[in-house]
């Protein structure tokens, strides 16, 4: 689980830089933001799901 979610995130932002780097250059900068917005979107619940999985192995470790 460690390193997979690293290269998970760097996937997303990579496949968002191109897609938004794309849709500049068509000229279609609204599309662009918003299409990196969603990119930031995904890896942020990605990273919201890892810290509520921490606090439910802090949890159980110390038996609250």
């Amino acid at each position: 689980m460690g390193v997979e979610i690293i290269f998970k995130i760097t996937a997303v932002g990579i496949l968002t830089a191109v897609v938004g780097q794309v849709l500049k250059q068509t000229g279609k900068e609204e599309i662009a933001t918003f299409s990196t917005l969603s990119g930031l979107i995904i890896v942020l619940l990605m990273v919201l799901d890892l810290i509520g999985t921490l606090f439910d192995t802090v949890k159980n470790l110390f038996g609250f």
